[in-house]
């Protein structure tokens, strides 16, 4: 009993299945959303696509946004892993940054996707599951205010998870310290 809890819970020196299967579903919808979207808005009314591909875009966008949500209460409640005693307080700092960044980039890229979708006034159905209501009007041509702000925020999500992926493989193969064994293993 005890065995499995520890697999599922984080501990002081790695991350539990929680944190790991939460951390590589995000990764693996971010960057598939960025690719339909970046598929997408090349679609002609003629395609099949035209109407399908955004469904599924705005769908899994808004599950993981739950998904995201989970994860913030799962980080606060949940035990974190000590730092890695190697690092400097340089790579602390930046890992601090890097992780309230990409939150932060995450929770505009759904709410922006949020605002254009919402904006002719229809509920959003996810997946043909649920709607989510369509409550928020910020200004008449929203869908294209924050259709600018969705598409370089994504750009900017991207980049920075870029970054984030280089930063992990930089402190496997050179550092060699546990820095992505704890996400791993």
């Amino acid at each position: 009993m005890i065995r499995n809890k520890l697999l599922w819970e984080t501990s002081k020196q790695k991350y539990g299945l929680v944190s790991k299967g939460l951390h590589w579903l995000s990764a693996l919808a971010v960057f598939t959303l960025f690719g339909l979207g970046y598929w997408m808005v090349d679609l002609d009314y003629y395609s099949e696509w035209y109407q399908r591909a955004p469904h599924w875009h705005e769908s899994a966008g808004l599950l993981l946004c739950i998904v995201t949500l989970f994860r913030l209460v799962w980080r606060t409640i949940a035990t974190k892993p000590e730092i890695i005693s190697s690092h400097s307080a340089l790579e602390k700092k930046c890992s601090a940054i890097m992780t309230f960044a990409l939150y932060f980039i995450l929770l505009t890229v759904f709410a922006s996707g949020y605002l254009i979708t919402s904006a002719d006034g229809k509920a959003i159905a996810v997946f043909d599951w649920f709607n989510v209501s369509a409550f928020i009007l910020i200004a008449e041509n929203q869908e294209d205010l924050a259709g600018a702000i969705h598409y370089y925020i994504a750009y900017t999500l991207i980049f920075m998870a870029l970054i984030h992926a280089l930063a992990a493989l930089k402190h496997h193969f050179i550092d060699k310290d546990n820095t992505l064994k704890r996400m791993i293993k």
